[in-house]
């Protein structure tokens, strides 16, 4: 940054003249500063959350984020087959499978008799 030029106006009013350049950099940190509060604010949010939710397991975490669904990744964790969870629930391994890739969303009753199988509670199925 260059040094600013101080101008005092008649009115004893104190102006600050800077590069254009420092300027748009002054603009820019302040929008990072604004960002980094919003930033900030999701995870105090999200912290506050977890005091009343149960997080998921670090190993179904590292599942979805290699790509597996949350149900097949919560199905895996508790290793379980298709079929074995299917006729827990009393569903086809096919039905089980559209669940995992998405193609099809359980009903609530689905969601329940899942958790109840998988042992975890109902809002991670539902989610």
């Amino acid at each position: 940054m260059n040094a600013p030029q101080i101008i005092r106006t008649s009115t004893g009013e104190e102006l600050v003249v800077i590069p254009k350049a420092d300027y748009e950099a002054l603009l820019h940190a302040a929008e990072e500063a604004r960002e980094d509060a919003a930033d900030v604010a999701i995870y105090d949010e999200r912290k506050a959350e977890l005091k009343t939710e149960k997080p998921l397991p670090a190993e179904v975490t590292m599942d979805i984020l290699r790509g597996s669904s949350r149900l097949k990744a919560l199905r895996n964790w508790r290793k379980l087959t298709q079929a074995e969870l299917a006729d827990a629930i009393g569903v086809s391994q096919g039905f089980l499978s559209d669940l995992e890739s998405n193609r099809r969303k359980p009903s609530a009753q689905t969601s329940a008799m899942l958790a109840k199988a998988l042992d975890v509670p109902g809002e991670w199925i539902e989610s």
